[in-house]
């Protein structure tokens, strides 16, 4: 492998001849060699979107040659339409200096590279960084790259998973099934009432990622290094986030406090929680469908969920229920990232997060596991099919009916029919007659299941 040489404050670094980045990106490379996991690539995209607004902004104000904001403007496009923000340009482990300041050189530098040539030098610090500091720039990118994530990918899958299961219960509102606490038999209802369920703790995610929006949202753009603007015009702050609004179509603004922004990332723990909770809905939607498929033969077999694979390396025949149990997994990885956060988020010493790299890389994939699971799972709710005959006939079976008739017989009287019904394994219908002075028609109106859902 050829090599150049790249010089930064600290001296002289051999970089890879074809390499986009320089010195202090060799740097952190050399330096962090901790793991396997590279920043998200939707988080580069924001930090490039970052660039591009400043050197805007940076023009607008005064401070920017209009050369150098083309050439800035030029190389951005360039790293976009070339398809170059990749792991081979942006290499770096998440486990790095805890501002992040390695990926926002990284950036730095490759779109300076770009931006050169033998009539115009763009310096990574002077100009594409001009009125930044890592230390505004990565809070920002992981408010920019989550509230993208949120509005163009999340809530539209989880609004597809709600009318989904809507319009699957909507179908199967005349199916009755027997209900369940605790695994045990309890009292009937509709197939679209258990579905509604579902339904439900969707939208709560729904309306709380809608609400969150706003807060994720605001920018510590132009906080600079601690929250007091050094080094960045007293106008940046407004006009940066005026013009990434206009630019992106999200509804960014301003942080109402650079220092909050800077050192906590509590829009960070308060998305997380979100997401987590979303998460055990996610895990208990999944749960219900693998249990409600259980079988085919001696499990509950209420549902059929479609074969997509074969189930075992050894059981000839075996199908798995096996998009549920991933985005069980998938909701177990996001419960775990939530923990990450939080502790991440507690280590804003002072004036300075240093935790910044990880809580963006948990939350982005927190958000991308929440948005492909949802995906997942609406594909699954669309095609199971329901096995009716079966549940009506363990319907008829479900000794728990006779809780209709306490009302009418008292409990103690409900339970001997319950246990005599069990026992001799017959309907609650027959041994009720038998039991009660109740006609066998009046019986019959008060057992009925779709009255008792």
């Amino acid at each position: 492998m050829s090599f150049r040489i790249e010089k930064d404050s600290m001296g002289k670094v051999k970089v890879a001849e074809d390499a986009l980045y320089a010195a202090q990106t060799q740097r952190a490379l050399d330096n962090f060699k901790i793991s396997d996991l590279k920043m998200p690539l939707a988080f580069i995209d924001s930090i490039l979107d970052i660039k591009l607004i400043a050197a805007e902004t940076n023009h607008e104000l005064g401070l920017l040659a209009k050369n150098k904001l083309q050439a800035i403007t030029k190389a951005i496009k360039k790293i976009r339409k070339d398809q170059l923000v990749n792991h081979h340009h942006f290499p770096l482990d998440i486990f790095q200096t805890g501002s992040g300041t390695s990926t926002n050189m990284n950036v730095n530098e490759v779109v300076a590279h770009l931006a050169s040539n033998s009539k115009l030098k763009v310096h990574p610090n002077d100009d594409v960084n001009m009125g930044q500091s890592s230390n505004d720039v990565i809070p920002t990118a992981i408010a920019v790259s989550s509230t993208k994530s949120l509005v163009h990918e999340l809530i539209p899958a989880l609004l597809t998973l709600k009318s989904t299961i809507e319009n699957k219960a909507q179908l199967h509102k005349k199916v009755i099934k027997t209900g369940r606490t605790h695994l045990m038999d309890a009292m009937p209802l509709s197939l679209q009432q258990e579905m509604s369920g579902w339904a439900h703790q969707i939208q709560i995610s729904v309306e709380a990622c809608q609400k969150i929006v706003p807060t994720v949202a605001q920018l510590a753009q132009g906080g600079t290094a601690i929250g007091t603007g050094i080094n960045s015009s007293a106008k940046f702050r407004t006009l940066f986030a005026q013009k990434l609004k206009s630019h992106s179509g999200l509804p960014f603004s301003k942080t109402k406090n650079t220092f909050a922004s800077i050192a906590g990332q509590d829009a960070s723990v308060a998305l997380s929680g979100v997401l987590n909770t979303l998460a055990t809905a996610l895990m208990k939607i999944s749960n219900d469908l693998r249990w409600m498929n259980s079988g085919p033969v001696s499990g509950l077999g209420e549902i059929k969920l479609k074969a997509i694979q074969p189930g075992s390396s050894i059981m000839p025949g075996k199908v798995n229920p096996v998009i549920p149990e991933a985005v069980a997994m998938a909701a177990a990885q996001i419960m775990g990232n939530n923990t990450t956060i939080t502790i991440g988020a507690q280590s804003g010493n002072f004036q300075l997060n240093v935790m910044l790299p990880v809580i963006a890389y948990n939350l982005l994939q927190s958000l991308h596991l929440a948005t492909t699971s949802a995906e997942h799972l609406a594909r699954t709710i669309t095609h199971f099919e329901v096995n009716q005959e079966y549940l009506e006939s363990q319907l008829s079976k479900n000794a728990i009916l006779a809780t209709a008739l306490a009302p009418e017989i008292g409990y103690e009287k409900a339970s001997e029919i319950v246990y005599k019904a069990r026992k001799e394994e017959r309907s609650i219908l027959e041994v009720a007659v038998e039991l009660t002075s109740l006609s066998q028609k009046e019986l019959e109106k008060i057992l009925d299941p779709m009255k008792l859902t």
